[in-house]
Order: C-alpha cells, then sequence, then structure tokens
C-alpha cells in the first residue's frame, strides 16, 4: 500500500513539475530558490527525494498551491498529502 501511494504522490508531483516549467513566471522563481538548471530536471525528474522538493516549493505560496490545483481539479490537501508520502515528508513530532 505505501508503494501506491508513493507512485501516486510521484505522478502528481510530475504533473506540477509540468506545471513549473511551462509557466514562464514561476520557473525561474523554481530554479532560482533550488539552484536546479534545465538539465538537472531532466536528469532528476524521476528521483523521489527531487520530486519532494518540487512539492516543497509548490506549498511555499498558497497561491501557487491554489493556482496549480484549480488548474487541475486536485484538492488543495492533496499536495499535501502527496508530499507526506515522498522520501522527507514524514511528520516530525518534536514534542
Amino acid at each position: 500500500m505505501m508503494q501506491k501511494a508513493q507512485d501516486s504522490a510521484e505522478t502528481l508531483a510530475l504533473q506540477v513539475l509540468g506545471w513549473l516549467v511551462g509557466d514562464e513566471d514561476l520557473m525561474p522563481v523554481f530554479q532560482g530558490s533550488t539552484g536546479v538548471s534545465e538539465a538537472d530536471i531532466r536528469a532528476r525528474a524521476d528521483d523521489p527525494l527531487f520530486l519532494g522538493a518540487v512539492l516543497d516549493f509548490l506549498m511555499m505560496d498558497d497561491a501557487w498551491v491554489i493556482r496549480f490545483c484549480d488548474a487541475h481539479t486536485i484538492p488543495y490537501e492533496r499536495i499535501m498529502q502527496a508530499r507526506a508520502a515522498l522520501p522527507g515528508g514524514e511528520q516530525v513530532n518534536w514534542t
């Protein structure tokens, strides 16, 4: 079951990545904040850690989440659920 959740999360993150690449305003912000080049994006598109970073970037701004989710008819909370299913997305309990 965990693998199915991760596969689904990776698919969603790839959708987000495709959306970012197609957004000429947001793509430079993504590249600037992550330091990735277009070649890096192509090389790492199948890396679950990188895909988690893509979702982390999207979740930096609620407006970006809303724009993506509205454009793809996806519930807003699905982004956080997908992030939790990818490496590094576990909830940390600091108490």
